[in-house]
């Protein structure tokens, strides 16, 4: 078999083999054919797209490219849930321990953040010693002894996606739904799951920018699943405005403790992150709908037993524990510099993208996969859209290591802030659930 008839085949439209999708990811994986033939196919499919079966063979044959969990030892169902990426989303950080201490396996594979979306595992990396890089029987013994476990792709987990997202990215491919939907998926089916939550996100701070690009990449991975097997949920959320009230990695850790002892305050924040796990109970059948679901987490969030489980993460992963109770031992920015609003009225627009911008220029977030973060820089919101401010009220801190950073993102940071003089009504971070992948 010889991938230039492979790409040929597709250039014509014409649908792949089973044969012929895992010699491609195998040929990925192995580095058996050139960077420049894989690039010319991965655009072939771009412009003349794949067939449902051939997706879910693809993704398949990915995710069985190297190394994958098997935790079928263990009784309880196994639920990990992916983000499409926004600004302040840091809900893993809550969710992980919580659905853990409500009973489920959690193996939680995270990515890093890159241009105005950040990254779980630069969160956890703000706490210091965090271990996020482990060996798949080091995994597999951390969720054995305590049911989760919050870790990065290595080289031997879907190899083949990590050389072709490589490419997709170099190669202005990365917008290909089918090889959206293989690279999320592969890299889920690896952990060996039983169900999986998917949060896509919608708005200015998201990929997609509107509900309907938004849902046509849900109903294709809602449908890849049922192929494969696997129990999916697909939440529609919103990321107009940033998620929460902190933005910035280990600003995001702090406000995720604070949810972890009860505080609730970060309304837009929590919602999410309960809207998701009672998904979570729902597909595994530990509760008989999403609503009840929702209810159990948030007893777990009151009574502190959620938070008791993020401990046990921290320490089985070389982390500072104290970061749970004193905020202080985790990173600092040198400076702050408070945001005030101009004008009195309501806040009409705080814009996710602007404001993810204006986290990269205080050094929280990358422009660049080999930039360095500043993981005390970030942003503190009082206030958000819908919020009546007086002029002269503080909207929000600024932290970065000096005041250049902080003058360069309040001005990026103001094209996507304004306050108006009428009412401004909020808008509901759920926006639209799609169904089980299986029944």
């Amino acid at each position: 078999m010889r991938l230039i008839d492979l790409i040929e085949k597709k250039k014509s439209g014409q649908a792949h083999s089973e044969e012929e999708l895992r010699f491609i990811a195998e040929s990925a994986a192995s580095g058996a054919v050139p960077d420049y033939q894989l690039s010319a196919w991965l655009m072939a499919v771009l412009w003349r797209r794949m067939e449902q079966n051939e997706i879910a063979e693809l993704t398949r044959a990915m995710s069985e490219s190297g190394e994958t969990l098997n935790l079928r030892s263990l009784k309880r169902p196994k639920i990990d849930k992916h983000s499409t990426g926004g600004v302040g989303d840091g809900v893993s950080l809550v969710l992980a321990p919580l659905l853990a201490e409500a009973g489920l396996i959690i193996p939680m594979m995270s990515g890093r953040g890159l241009g105005h979306t950040g990254g779980t595992l630069d969160k956890l990396e703000s706490i210091p010693g965090f271990r996020i890089r482990f060996s798949k029987s080091e995994i597999e013994s951390q969720i054995k002894k305590i049911g989760v476990c919050l870790f990065g792709q290595n080289q031997n987990i879907a190899p083949a996606d990590r050389k072709l997202y490589q490419l997709r990215d170099a190669t202005a491919t990365v917008d290909s739904l089918p090889l959206i939907v293989s690279s999320i998926l592969s890299k889920k089916m690896a952990e060996d799951l039983d169900g999986l939550i998917l949060d896509i996100k919608v708005g200015s701070g998201a990929i997609f920018r509107t509900a309907k690009e938004a849902e046509a990449l849900a109903q294709a991975l809602i449908q890849t699943s049922r192929r494969l097997k696997l129990k999916a949920v697909a939440v529609l959320t919103a990321m107009e405005e940033p998620l929460g009230r902190a933005v910035g990695n280990a600003l995001e850790v702090k406000q995720a403790v604070e949810v972890l002892n009860g505080d609730f305050s970060a309304r837009d924040f929590v919602e999410c992150t309960l809207a998701l796990g009672g998904w979570a109970l729902k597909i595994a059948r530990l509760s008989r709908s999403a609503d009840e679901g929702r209810e159990t987490l948030e007893k777990l969030l009151k009574n502190g037993r959620a938070l008791k489980r993020m401990e046990e993460i921290i320490r089985h992963q070389g982390g500072e524990v104290r970061v749970l109770k004193n905020p202080s031992f985790l990173p600092r920015a040198k400076k702050m510099t408070l945001f005030k609003a101009a004008t009195s009225g309501v806040i009409a627009r705080m814009d996710a993208r602007k404001t993810g911008e204006a986290a990269i220029l205080l050094g929280a977030g990358r422009s660049r996969a080999e930039d360095a973060i500043d993981y005390g820089a970030g942003i503190i919101f009082f206030k958000k859209t819908g919020d009546a401010v007086k002029a002269g009220e503080a909207v929000a801190n600024f932290y970065a290591a000096n005041e250049k950073k902080i003058k360069e993102a309040e001005a990026r940071f103001k094209e996507g802030f304004s306050i108006s003089t009428g009412t401004v009504k909020g808008k509901p971070v759920i926006i639209k659930t799609l169904g089980l992948a299986t029944k």
